[in-house]
């Protein structure tokens, strides 16, 4: 059966029982909800799989969407839990652009991560003239910037994947892209699978790793002594992407301490402290789970001269959740009034963001025009290329 009308009886079966109350508080999902741990985390999993099955790709997605609003830690690992639907999709259905379009936005574009993982861990060998083609697709005039990056972001993770968690080789690979913006996005999707890897190993994608190796050498991915590696190691091309996930390593090693971690990045090479405040910003969102108010406290715990750079991570990681941005522009309505350059910052990010969402410049005004305060206004234009 064509991918498009598995995704079409999907969501025919979803409007017959109602996504709002599909087994949100019995059945399978409350099963799961009552175990601990990693067990909840496998159980929810093989729950999800079965939607897949069942409901096609766009059907398990939307269940998670819908669970995540009623459970925290559903809400907390929801980007875990697509990247495991995305793996199951590219067994199920390999075509990467009706895929790519059936995983849809949420949960920041996990599911799209996961099918290429999947894809990149059913290759015997990978070559520089097949990934410059992988993402070619969503090359074409009428693509945004947008899905383009979550296909080159997640070739990144696919990448660390084939080279068995050896980052080095990795990010040499990405090296091979031609477009320096390519390249870029590629190297983040591979510190952040580096990472992910490390931190957590029940993660869907460690999984399905730790059952196909291709014979890499290994690579040590934190050192607990120097929360700032693997990035006080790497070249100068490879820094910047480095330290815009490297809060995630220093969280894992603080146990959760925003302030602490703040401290850390003060410590890192000048250039690279905005980018590792970006990185703390993107983090908290998920520890405050995407909520604007304590957002933009736990940005306040970290240094004046760097908090702009910490409402940047959060502004575009609350666009990224869903690829709206109404979260966002609340988020930047309260660090607007606390100071001129919070403003600029947070609504300059947001304008980035619908910058890659939308070609049309029509679009992009319309955007940028629901702000109203007009600095806020000029500071989205800006960030959105009008």
């Amino acid at each position: 059966m064509p991918l498009s009308k598995k995704i079409a009886i999907g969501a025919a079966c979803l409007m017959i029982v109602g996504v709002a109350g599909f087994r949100v508080s019995g059945g399978p999902a409350r099963g799961c909800r009552l175990r601990l741990g990693n067990a909840r985390a496998a159980c929810y999993q093989r729950f999800f799989t079965s939607r897949l099955v069942s409901n096609g790709v766009a059907g398990a997605v939307a269940i998670l969407d819908t669970l995540s609003q009623h459970d925290r830690d559903v809400s907390r690992r929801a980007h875990e839990y697509a990247h495991g639907i995305g793996i199951e999709a590219y067994m199920r259905y390999p075509d990467i652009v009706s895929t790519f379009t059936a995983c849809g936005d949420r949960a920041a574009s996990g599911c799209r991560h996961g099918f290429i993982q999947g894809y990149f861990e059913a290759r015997q060998q990978v070559t520089t003239p097949e990934i410059e083609a992988f993402c070619r697709p969503f090359k074409e005039p009428s693509a945004t910037r947008w899905i383009l990056f979550q296909c080159v972001h997640g070739m990144g993770h696919g990448l660390a994947m084939f080279y068995d968690h050896n980052l080095p080789q990795a990010l040499a690979m990405c090296d091979q892209l031609g477009d320096a913006w390519d390249r870029e996005s590629c190297y983040g999707g591979a510190f952040m699978e580096s990472d992910m890897n490390a931190i957590a190993p029940h993660h869907p994608a460690s999984e399905l790793a730790a059952h196909s190796h291709h014979g890499h050498g290994a690579f040590t991915a934190i050192d607990p002594a120097d929360p700032l590696y693997p990035c006080s190691k790497m070249e100068d091309r490879h820094l910047r992407a480095c330290f815009e996930i490297q809060t995630a390593v220093i969280l894992y090693l603080n146990h959760g301490d925003i302030g602490a971690a703040a401290r850390t990045c003060d410590r890192a090479v000048v250039p690279m402290r905005d980018d590792c405040y970006r990185s703390l910003g993107r983090d908290i969102t998920s520890y405050s789970l995407r909520d604007p108010e304590e957002s933009a406290r736990l940005c306040g715990l970290g240094s004046a001269e760097y908090q702009p750079a910490c409402y940047v991570g959060v502004a575009k990681a609350l666009v990224d959740w869903t690829a709206s941005t109404g979260n966002a522009f609340t988020f930047c309505g309260i660090v607007a009034a606390r100071s001129a350059a919070g403003l600029t910052a947070c609504y300059g990010a947001v304008g980035e963001q619908i910058a890659a969402l939308y070609g049309a410049r029509q679009a992009r005004e319309q955007e940028c025009a629901r702000v109203g305060l007009a600095p806020a206004v000029d500071a989205c234009r800006k960030g959105a290329q009008l």
